[in-house]
């Protein structure tokens, strides 16, 4: 099939690209290359992917004419772009012009793709608050800009479902670790900081926050897994992510075990918006989809440290 993966130079949409294209579809990644984190690491995933021959267009989601660059003979969509996580530079037109314009502007483009099986959008968990540990019928409080514009990335996503103008889902992700994770995430910045001797900046009280750290490997088994059930996720949410939790302190415990040293903490003030606890909740898509993540977290932080080694040292 041919497949249209938006923030293909990210993190998960990397990895998922990769996969697309290994399981032998043809794939076509989009990406702004935003220096919102490191460009540098964007380009090398890119390169990763055209080197298994994954076509990279250059483009960005919130410019208005996407018929003129993207091809519209596309069946299936991963929609991975978005202004991610919580911070302190990212303003609220960021994340709305990112999550809100952009998908907007991404749901008119796909209008126009008559051979569209199926638009995936990809969700988080900080949808659903600061505690996220509920199944998918639960009603959303986020707690953040970036959770509130991707929940209504995704309603303009299922809309159309609804709509019955093609078919969709979203696909809530939860806490995602491994290779390729971006600069200024905790395990990514553990790993660097901690080969260089230097200390961590840890927020108050977050060493207690629990999470359900993800390997990315079993994220993408999920993502990919909704390909041939179209009728079965047609307007449907699905958590994808392990159910087992561990707390930030054990996190950093992990990277000390795998590094063989001891990581200094420099504790920082709390910050607003994030999360206190997320266990994924994921009754559904192992029901409709099989769905069973099995990595470790001491596995996750092993893989993740082979690469950080391999491409930066």
């Amino acid at each position: 099939m041919k497949i249209l993966v938006t923030g293909a130079a990210g993190f998960i949409g990397s990895h998922t690209a990769e996969c697309l294209q290994n399981l032998g579809h043809q794939v076509i990644g989009v990406d702004n290359f935003c220096p919102y984190y490191s460009v540098e690491l964007k380009r090398l995933n890119a390169n990763a992917l055209s080197d298994v021959g994954v076509k990279i267009i250059e483009k960005d989601l919130r410019d208005s004419d996407l018929y003129d660059t993207l091809p519209l003979d596309i069946e299936y969509i991963f929609h991975f772009a978005a202004q991610p996580g919580i911070s302190s530079t990212s303003t609220f037109e960021d994340y709305f012009s990112n999550n809100i314009i952009a998908t907007k502007n991404l749901v008119d483009y796909a209008l126009n793709c008559k051979e569209l099986k199926l638009f995936v959008n990809i969700g988080t968990s900080s949808i659903y608050g600061l505690e996220a540990t509920y199944p998918e019928s639960f009603a959303p409080k986020p707690a953040s800009f970036y959770g509130v514009t991707k929940l209504a990335a995704e309603q303009l996503v299922l809309q159309k479902s609804r709509e019955e103008q093609f078919k969709a889902c979203s696909l809530r992700l939860y806490s995602v670790i491994g290779p390729r994770e971006r600069p200024e995430k905790m395990y990514t910045k553990l790993i660097d900081l901690g080969l260089k001797d230097e200390a961590f900046p840890l927020y108050e009280g977050s060493d207690t926050h629990l999470r359900s750290f993800t390997y990315v490997g079993d994220i993408v088994d999920g993502v990919v897994s909704v390909i041939g059930n179209e009728d079965k996720v047609n307007g449907e949410i699905f958590n994808l992510g392990t159910e087992v939790e561990h707390t930030t302190q054990e996190g950093i415990e992990a990277v000390e075990q795998v590094l063989g040293k001891k990581i200094k903490l420099n504790v920082i003030p709390k910050r607003a918006g994030d999360q206190l606890r997320t266990k994924a909740n994921i009754d559904k898509a192992r029901r409709l989809l099989n769905y069973n993540p099995q990595t470790t977290l001491l596995e996750s932080v092993k893989s993740q440290v082979d690469w950080f080694k391999a491409n930066f040292l």
